[in-house]
């Protein structure tokens, strides 16, 4: 049975599971078509292999028997994409000219016009994303853009670091809480705590594989020191390039660790009207898809990429939740009506993605 069709009242709450009807066959097929093409055209087509991808995935990702819908305009994403590129072009220009003014007056000029290009790149994807007929849209200001992106971005740097989960929290908030579908809007309200307490476990697990790989290194250069006059330089070498080893593997898994506690911390503080979200994603699960898909795209030489992004795509799919109070087709009606003119004119403004 769909899980997408299926859902379980409790009360006057009714809840709704996501569900992936994709197959990687089918993405394949639309994949290679893709790849082949943006070489031939120098990358030119990759606009249009952008929309054809995230159609496949939106129409695919079901709700109640419904899927999403993407009508992004393949010539605005072209023109995103060679603004990007001349920016990128301008810097490398600066860089051979040999004066270090001009190469930090092209960075100052990228960081001051970063939060416009979020904000456009937001307006983009959410007006070009549809649920049963209706779009969603983004009504975040430039200035709030500027605050969560340039103020909060300073900040971090300023702390080295520390300020991290507050800029992160902010910038979630900046995303979700100019979201609207129809006339609702989304709103996030995790706290900057509880991102600091996300943060301090990612950071306890980072510390604790720095201390065991230094410490494994410090045993290892024990021989060179005399203290082991048994162990020869090939079995140190070979111990170093071990906790080296190690040392990745344990980013690797702490990777989907991080990414699952955040995705989490975001979805589960969040509420559309009347609807809230359940997020269960969890870090073994993605920790169990990311090392087979891993293992699968060196054994096919990369080619196993549509089997392993249609994988990703099903278990967040298959992790997450609506509980509508009264029903999605209650909440669906209040959502279209007094929509108008919301967007009439957006094609004045949103006719460019910078693909962010």
């Amino acid at each position: 049975m769909d899980l997408s069709e299926t859902h379980d009242a409790v009360g006057n709450t009714q809840e709704y599971r996501l569900s992936f009807t994709g197959s990687g066959g089918d993405y394949f097929r639309i994949w290679i078509v893709n790849l082949l093409l943006s070489i031939c055209t120098l990358g030119i087509y990759s606009a249009w292999a952008k929309v054809r991808r995230l159609q496949y995935f939106h129409r695919n990702t079901l709700l109640a028997g419904s899927g999403f819908d993407y009508h992004g305009n393949p010539v605005g994403i072209l023109k995103g994409r060679l603004l990007v590129f001349g920016i990128f072009v301008i810097y490398q220009v600066a860089g051979f000219s040999g004066s270090l003014g001009l190469v930090y007056a092209v960075l100052g000029l990228v960081f001051l016009i970063s939060p416009w290009m979020i904000r456009q790149a937001l307006r983009f994807r959410a007006w070009n994303t549809s649920y049963r007929g209706l779009r969603f849209h983004f009504a975040g200001t430039l200035g709030e853009a500027f605050r969560a992106y340039v103020g909060r971005g300073l900040a971090t740097a300023i702390t080295l670091g520390l300020a991290a989960p507050w800029a992160m929290q902010g910038q979630a908030r900046y995303k979700m809480n100019n979201l609207f579908f129809g006339q609702s809007n989304f709103e996030m309200t995790a706290t900057v705590g509880d991102y600091y307490k996300v943060f301090l476990k990612i950071l306890g697990l980072m510390l604790l594989a720095l201390a065991i790989s230094f410490g494994a290194i410090f045993l290892s250069y024990l021989p060179m020191a005399g203290f082991a006059p048994g162990v020869t330089p090939d079995g140190v070498a070979i111990g170093i390039i071990g906790v080296v080893a190690f040392y990745f593997v344990v980013f690797f898994l702490i990777g989907p660790y991080a990414w699952s506690r955040l995705l989490n911390l975001v979805w589960n503080n969040s509420t559309l009207g009347r609807i809230r979200f359940v997020s269960t994603v969890r870090a073994r699960g993605l920790l169990w898809i990311s090392l087979t898909n891993l293992l699968g795209l060196i054994l096919t030489l990369g080619f196993y990429w549509p089997w392993a992004v249609v994988r990703l795509a099903r278990y967040r799919a298959e992790h997450t939740a609506l509980l509508a109070d009264g029903g999605l087709d209650d909440f669906l009606a209040h959502a279209e009506q007094d929509v108008g003119a919301t967007g009439e004119e957006a094609a004045d403004w949103l006719d460019l993605d910078l693909g962010l």
